[in-house]
């Protein structure tokens, strides 16, 4: 087969050719679609100081000309308007979403089309994300956003999880080994589609695709817990292939999106997806790090009765001070109404507890992506006949479990599980509020802004960005309150061993 039928042959399930040199893959291009989004971008905006604000002091200024960024990253309003605030600096940009569920297909739609575009004569950015997508399906949209038009790559990733980095270092990897795992030796449908794309590629385009792709790429800037994690583990491995910032532990957003993005995110997704009365119930958090302390504060808003469980002694000493109890899982599965797990790890709600639950238990995930609640074996069971699947609305579903007896009438009993284990926020919600995530996204750009300009001085190596950014980012979003601030004489400065303009705090201080 030549070069031309292979980038013809479609991709998996997908229907689409692996290199289909599409402008944009959205659910719906529409006058309507593309209205509604509009208006909602606008009003975000009036709620996003810091995008305001950076777009104020580059205006004319254009400091990431030059700069292709690929951004995998939820495909939001808020998201929106990050994207265009990065186009309005001079960027070139290309997206997808992080997550299968995460996408609010009017968004898409709005971006795609620009400000000064429409859907007849779309002028925006290039987006490859719509809600609902499927595993293979994700993975060929992230293809799409990885390659321009005359395929080159990206000079910047924007990364929410690590996705987009990990196929390219992937893709490397075997390249310069020669071999590609068989597609029938992945652990999950996940690294299936993962394996499914890397084979299609090297048969398509040889063995050379991934490392010209990537040598281009001066710098990634990853935004969440988990992506942070597997760059951490690359620097001790030796085989991070360009620098990276770790956006996610600036204060003004592990504490502005983990906690307080959390805190107002969590409760509005389980009420849309279930409307079940949150107070009184009793609500099991899973974890009690920043997303759990949000996730706490979230259902304590509503009365919920909360426990946790941890494995960090001191995240647990914390929660005993605020009055929650501390539990395992596995001793009390059955006693809790809602379940939620925040933890950034693996394998956290299984099956054994699933079937010990109570019935029309909720159970849900904000933490890690996908693989916090273990649903590669309950889909088992519902292949085996064991359990019945019964979708209820998009990202919401039953799971029956025939065979125990702790249901009506003594017979089965079902959970309600949302968003199939992924991110309940987005998946049934909206996700953070435009505030929270202006935020976030001001570090994002300032990550940007600092890899475009001064890539090499990073290495290949991981940096927070400094505390005199980190500070800035608060000063940007304090006028929104109305807040004034006191100033330091140079004597109070010099007492405690800070200068007038700060920044205030050593980057030991834990806020």
């Amino acid at each position: 087969m030549n070069d031309a039928a292979l980038e013809k042959k479609h991709f998996m399930n997908t229907g689409l050719p692996l290199f289909a040199n599409l402008p944009h893959r959205i659910a719906e291009l529409s006058p309507d679609m593309v209205r509604y989004g509009r208006k909602e971008l606008d009003l975000a905006l009036v709620e996003m100081p810091g995008m305001v604000s950076l777009r104020e002091e580059y205006a004319g200024k254009k400091p990431l000309e030059g700069a292709r960024i690929m951004g995998s990253l939820h495909m939001t309003i808020q998201t929106a308007v990050l994207m265009e605030t990065l186009v309005q600096l001079g960027a070139d940009v290309r997206w997808v979403s992080c997550n299968i569920f995460s996408t609010q297909d009017h968004a898409a739609a709005a971006v795609v089309a620009g400000p000064d575009g429409s859907a007849d004569k779309p002028q925006g950015v290039p987006v490859y994300a719509w809600k609902g997508e499927t595993l293979p399906e994700y993975w060929w949209c992230t293809l799409q956003a990885l390659m321009w038009p005359e395929e080159s790559g990206p000079t910047l990733i924007l990364d929410d999880g690590g996705d987009a980095t990990l196929v390219v270092h992937m893709g490397c990897e075997f390249e310069e080994s020669g071999t590609i795992p068989a597609v029938d030796t992945a652990e999950s449908e996940e690294f299936k589609s993962v394996l499914a794309l890397l084979h299609a590629v090297r048969a398509a385009k040889g063995d050379r695709f991934w490392r010209d792709l990537a040598s281009s790429i001066r710098g990634v800037s990853e935004e969440t817990t988990t992506g942070v994690h597997r760059l951490y583990e690359r620097v001790e491995n030796g085989t991070l292939l360009f620098g990276a910032i770790n956006v996610n532990d600036s204060v003004t957003k592990s504490k502005f999106d983990n906690v307080y993005g959390c805190r107002h995110s969590l409760v509005d997704a389980i009420m849309r997806a279930t409307d079940v009365l949150i107070a009184g119930k009793k609500a099991l958090v899973c974890g009690f790090g920043d997303v759990g302390k949000g996730s706490v504060q979230s259902l304590r808003g509503q009365s919920a009765r909360i426990a946790i469980t941890e494995v960090d002694p001191i995240c647990a000493l914390q929660a005993c001070m605020l009055g929650l109890d501390v539990v395992r899982l596995d001793d009390v599965a059955d006693q809790f109404d809602i379940f939620v797990t925040t933890t950034g790890n693996k394998s956290i709600i299984g099956v054994e507890h699933m079937k010990r639950m109570k019935h029309n238990a909720i159970v849900c995930n904000i933490g890690h992506f996908d693989n916090e609640i273990d649903m590669g074996d309950l889909e088992k069971l519902v292949a085996a006949g064991e359990v019945e699947k019964i979708e209820i609305k998009p990202q919401v579903h039953e799971f029956k479990f025939k065979n125990t007896t702790h249901g009506p009438g003594g017979g089965g009993h079902s959970i309600l599980l949302l968003a199939e284990g992924r991110l309940v926020n987005l998946g049934c919600a909206t996700g953070h509020p435009s505030f929270v995530m202006s935020a976030s996204f001001t570090n994002q750009i300032m990550a940007q802004i600092e890899l475009h300009e001064n890539a090499e001085k990073f290495g290949k190596t991981v940096t927070v960005l400094s505390k005199v950014l980190d500070e800035k980012v608060a000063r940007l979003h304090l006028a929104k309150f109305g807040a004034e601030l006191t100033e330091l004489t140079e004597e109070q400065a010099a007492y405690i061993g800070v200068t007038v303009e700060g920044p205030y705090k050593t980057d030991q201080y834990r806020y």
